[in-house]
């Protein structure tokens, strides 16, 4: 999955929506009086999801949402170990708060952190009561309970569930977007991911499942739907009518009311043709594919395990654009992997030239705990990282520039997401995936709209309503 961090605060009204896809009449509320909870998310969509799922439950429990960690009764922070900055930053937030906590405030780690590091986290952070993994989630409220009897220190470590997926209660936090879980875990054992060990391996959801949660979506008002997994398309439906993972992305793009679909992450090496496609006959599909690359070098992908070749990736990019619908295309790229040699990373700038990405999330490589990699030598100095990275950021700065650049003049359309009053901007996306800045008002929000490309900058574009054009 794409790890551009991401910080969500659930607590916080004006990025909550209160909405639930199920009503919560005839719960029992076992919370206190009173009670409140704040939630901080880091990584990834799959992370913000999750966290949706925590929050419903907790609202469903009777607890409300908190404004701030201080004021909080309950704070949980969910995690992301993709990367060691991530990890180190929660630490940092734990530090923090130990400094402010009241005797009463219960502090838990959920996520991967909490996976990976299990009940180290209470000799680290002894203030920490609740350490829970994304799997466990459906057994938070039996977790929080415990707590609430008295015990001091909970866990809900198991990787060995199948019930990942069903949470009763999700709160989402985008009144007009929803994200739903196809695919939990990962089986491709990349030499320096951490997902099979925090995630567990892959269970795919029945497909029937997923289309009942995404009619009730929409019959709910969303629009927009994102399907989520760690390799998404490598799902494999359980269910009795195995549908393939583009048969899936075409039935859910049939639900009536439904007007855009998006998936994320995709692995190269089950990437097909038939989702190509599929984008082209479903205008209902966005036009734009994640695919991470991670390298362009054939020598570092194969230290990688990452299971294809720079030439089998090129033959998914020219199949992508040679679609009768323009595709954009977005990746994840590690520079200063164990090894890699100037040369090596040359090879990665030349595929950022070939492929002509939309969008690419880099980053420079730190070793994981309890991956193979881990155990290599980090050979390429920091500093080098550094300047590796900064190259490749600007090239591909250049390329997302001439490549916005192209399309001033166009119409596009777009979902109005926020408005930004200090400015008398709206923001929103376009099927593409690229931001664009208008005039606009704070009632747009969630409306579809045609805007002019007028500018565009290396990771926006500025436009007009083309009405007012």
């Amino acid at each position: 999955m794409s790890q551009e961090l991401v910080q969500i605060l659930f607590s916080r009204p004006d990025q909550a929506s209160d909405k639930c896809e199920v009503p919560f009449s005839g719960v029992e509320r076992s919370a206190p009086a009173g009670k409140t909870f704040y939630i901080e998310t880091f990584g990834c969509q799959m992370n913000v999801h999750d966290s949706e799922k925590v929050a419903g439950a907790l609202t469903a429990k009777g607890y409300r949402a908190a404004s701030n960690c201080e004021s909080a009764d309950l704070v949980l922070y969910n995690t992301c170990s993709i990367r060691e900055k991530a990890a180190q930053k929660v630490f940092t937030r734990l530090g923090t708060l130990k400094k402010s906590q009241r005797e009463d405030q219960t502090i838990g780690v959920l996520g991967c952190v909490a996976q990976q590091e299990g009940e180290r986290i209470f000799g680290r952070a002894p203030h920490v009561s609740l350490v829970c993994g994304s799997a466990s989630y459906p057994r938070l409220g039996e977790l929080i309970d415990r707590l609430a009897a008295g015990e001091r220190r909970v866990t809900g470590l198991s990787l060995d569930t199948e019930d990942c997926f069903e949470t009763e209660f999700t709160r989402r936090d985008n009144p007009f977007r929803a994200y739903i879980t196809i695919i939990e875990g990962c089986d491709k054992s990349c030499s320096y991911c951490v997902v099979p060990g925090t995630r567990g391996p892959e269970r795919s959801r029945p497909a029937d499942r997923i289309l009942s949660e995404a009619r009730r979506l929409v019959g709910a008002g969303y629009t927009e739907i994102q399907l989520l997994g760690q390799t998404v398309n490598s799902y494999r439906d359980p269910s009795p009518a195995r549908l393939t993972f583009t048969e899936l992305l075409l039935r859910v793009a049939e639900i009536t009311g439904l007007k855009r679909l998006r998936f994320t992450t995709s692995h190269p090496s089950d990437f097909t043709s038939d989702i190509v496609r599929a984008i082209e006959i479903s205008p209902v599909l966005c036009d734009h594919i994640h695919l991470p690359v991670q390298c362009g070098s054939n020598r570092v992908l194969a230290r990688m395990r990452r299971s294809y070749t720079r030439e089998e990736y090129l033959e998914h990019v020219s199949c992508i654009r040679s679609a009768k619908r323009a595709i954009s295309i977005s990746s994840d790229v590690i520079v200063g992997f164990c090894g890699e040699t100037e040369e090596d990373f040359e090879e990665t700038l030349s595929l950022l030239d070939l492929v002509d990405y939309d969008q690419v999330f880099s980053f420079k490589y730190s070793p994981r705990p309890n991956t193979r990699a881990g155990r290599w030598e980090n050979s390429v100095p920091e500093e080098e990282k550094g300047r590796r990275l900064a190259a490749l950021q600007e090239r591909q700065r250049q390329i997302q520039l001439r490549r916005n650049q192209a399309l001033i003049g166009q119409e596009l359309d777009v979902l109005v997401e926020a408005f930004q009053p200090k400015l008398g901007q709206s923001v929103g996306r376009t099927s593409s995936n690229r931001i664009v800045n208008f005039p606009g008002e704070a009632a747009w929000a969630g409306r579809y709209m045609k805007v002019c490309v007028t500018a565009a900058g290396p990771n926006s574009l500025v436009g007009a309503r083309a009405e007012a054009v």
